[in-house]
């Protein structure tokens, strides 16, 4: 394609403890399949998202990697503007299947590099983070990952890396929502310099049938969805909602024209409670 749109003015860029700088919100693309993640992409940068947070596990890399050549964003100063993540696989953890698993992902998505790389769930049942991360270390010295992240920790995992390692991913992926704000993980991740990403930063919709957040949404004159995501914004916290729909992804950028009043952001705090709307690191893998 001839022409590409710039980054949305108006997304900060959160500086990771490495200096690298991600976007603060991302597209996700869990739940749509290889045909259909196409189309999804390309008109999410079309829109202005130069952040798209992908998965092995997810199966649609190869999609990703054919929207992204599409449409000229995977070599030269496009591929430059975009932050692309992509997870290992929780059955290829550990240094030789790490690696060969990279190569696989690197294929699929058409890249040279990608800009995060991460360990999807901690198992630690199957504990082998510290071997995955020797092989995640061999990609960054390489150049093929420019940084190190994780999702699902909690801060016990988060200190075994640590011990075994010597290092603390840049990024620690997790469920947060207004209804499941996991604050002990925030405060542990602020602790140590380790950016928080939300996912299912909507709880998948749930936390959206609120009359609080409804009320505040018609103060300002906008949805719900953009009344969360503000306020993931105002914590600092890196967010990737997931949307198919130009509109809506279009709609889950513009968080910028509105600002909630202390007491609003209050009163989304004080939603927090005691289910998660996802699965339990402690007991999970995926894929």
């Amino acid at each position: 394609m001839g022409t590409h749109s710039e980054q949305h003015p108006d997304i900060p860029l959160i500086t990771l403890h490495d200096g690298t700088r991600i976007p603060q919100i991302g597209l996700g693309v869990l739940r749509i399949d290889d045909e259909g993640v196409v189309p999804v992409v390309e008109s999410a940068l079309e829109v202005g998202y130069r952040h798209i947070d992908g998965a092995a596990g997810y199966n649609n890399e190869e999609g990703v990697g054919r929207a992204l050549a599409a449409t000229g964003y995977n070599t030269g100063e496009q591929r430059a503007s975009l932050w692309m993540t992509t997870k290992l696989r929780d059955s290829e953890q550990g240094y030789d299947s790490a690696m060969r698993a990279f190569d696989h992902s690197l294929d699929l998505l058409r890249l040279d590099y990608v800009d995060m790389y991460m360990i999807h769930w901690p198992t630690p049942f199957d504990w082998r983070s510290g071997e995955t991360w020797k092989a995640f270390r061999a990609l960054r010295d390489e150049g093929r990952v420019r940084t190190l992240g994780v999702c699902n920790f909690m801060p016990e995992h988060l200190d075994r890396l640590f011990d075994e390692t010597g290092e603390y991913p840049t990024v620690n992926q997790i469920e947060l929502h207004p209804t499941w704000q996991q604050r002990d993980v925030v405060a542990y991740c602020r602790a140590h310099g380790i950016a928080v990403e939300a996912y299912s930063p909507m709880a998948r919709g749930a936390d959206l049938a609120n009359g609080v957040v409804e009320r505040i949404a018609a103060a300002h004159g906008v949805t719900p969805a953009q009344v969360i995501l503000r306020w993931h914004i105002e914590n600092g916290t890196i967010i990737i909602p997931k949307s198919v729909h130009a509109e809506r992804q279009r709609e889950n950028l513009d968080l910028f024209g509105f600002a909630l009043t202390p007491e609003e952001h209050a009163q989304i705090d004080a939603l927090d409670g005691p289910t998660r709307a996802g699965h339990d690191p402690m007991t999970f893998t995926y894929a």
